[in-house]
């Protein structure tokens, strides 16, 4: 670990950020087999960073830059890990101000949802970035993410984990990645901005952020996710003509604990007998059943319609307008947890992180 900041050495250890690289395209170079992770990224980071206006310069708060042995392409993400960046935050938090986690953008809004269950009452900024192009690909995206999720990792006004990418500060556990090309890959469908760059200028929003509505200290909650990372939490979109032996060869499953359902418009289902049949008989079993809408914008109502009526009697519970990505990794969270089954229901019913 070695700091990469001009200011570095002017600073106290408290004053600086901790920057964390696992790998993604931010980070990626060209070989003779097309695109692959690619090393010393410190280095770099900082000649790329070298490249801003010296005024730009001048204001990149200190950091220091730390790499994952095993840099991975983040559609190869799993449960442990989010653990890994949780504890790795959690172990380092009193030593910095603030995280910049780079990471790749296929799976980073997941990433980003998970560690703001497991970082509950963060009192410090954690950003995630990444970019849509390689860091010394020419007109890539990634220096001016990595500039400004700096900016914002310096801000102790923002205390909780957020996603910086293509000008915009999002709630991590209300983002999601709706464009597979484009530079500004990523949207928050159901809440607002909690910043954005204006200019030269980055703007924080506090009445947006969680910091005006923890008190205390970190709560931190770091549950032993090798429980949930085989399968044990499914996600089921459903489809016009999907039948009851279909879900209950996922439901039916002893190994599975717990799963998204993503249904029609504002909670509806098919119209095939033994459909809620198969939930309520899963939800009998303990497991922990949850439903969101596949529309990328507005809640589940269930009961609203008749074609979603008895999804709550079979148990299954209300999502509203979480994200996929947000609904998901809180099951995972939960589970990964030795609570009773009520307690699971009551605490995903409850917002835990402005999640919902």
């Amino acid at each position: 670990m070695s700091p990469h900041s001009p200011l570095a050495s002017a600073f106290s250890q408290n004053d600086r950020l901790l920057v964390i690289y696992t790998g993604g395209t931010i980070g990626m170079q060209q070989n003779a087999n097309g695109l692959a992770p690619g090393g010393d990224f410190a280095a770099r980071m900082a000649a790329a960073l070298a490249q801003l206006t010296l005024a730009q310069q001048r204001s990149l708060p200190p950091y220091e830059v730390i790499s994952y042995s095993t840099l991975i392409d983040s559609s190869a993400a799993t449960p442990l890990t989010w653990q890994m960046l949780a504890q790795d935050v959690s172990e380092k938090l009193t030593a910095y101000a603030g995280f910049v986690i780079i990471h790749g953008t296929d799976t980073l809004s997941w990433t980003a949802s998970s560690l703001a269950y497991q970082l509950q009452g963060l009192d410090r900024p954690v950003v995630l970035t990444g970019s849509m192009q390689p860091l010394e690909a020419p007109g890539s995206d990634g220096l001016g993410n990595l500039y400004g999720a700096l900016q914002f990792a310096a801000m102790p006004t923002l205390q909780e984990v957020a996603i910086y990418f293509a000008g915009k500060l999002l709630r991590g556990a209300r983002a999601i990645k709706q464009h597979s090309e484009a530079a500004n890959a990523f949207t928050s469908p159901s809440y607002p901005l909690l910043g954005e760059r204006v200019g030269n200028d980055f703007v924080v929003y506090p009445s947006r952020g969680l910091g005006l509505q923890q008190r205390g200290a970190p709560r931190f909650e770091l549950p032993d996710y090798r429980l949930v990372n085989h399968g044990e939490v499914v996600r089921i979109v459903l489809w016009p003509g999907m039948c009851p032996w279909q879900l209950e060869a996922w439901l039916g499953d002893a190994r599975i604990k717990g799963a998204l359902l993503q249904l029609w418009g504002a909670g509806n289902i098919p119209d095939a007998p033994g459909l809620l049949d198969v939930l309520a008989n899963a939800s009998g079993e303990g497991k922990l059943l949850a439903a969101i809408s596949q529309c990328p914008q507005g809640a589940v109502h269930l009961g609203a319609y008749a074609a979603g009526h008895g999804l709550s009697d079979a148990g299954i519970l209300s999502g509203d307008d979480m994200t996929p990505e947000a609904a998901f990794t809180k099951l995972v969270h939960l589970l990964a947890q030795p609570l009773p089954l009520d307690v699971q229901r009551q605490r995903f019913l409850t917002p835990l992180v402005g999640e919902r």
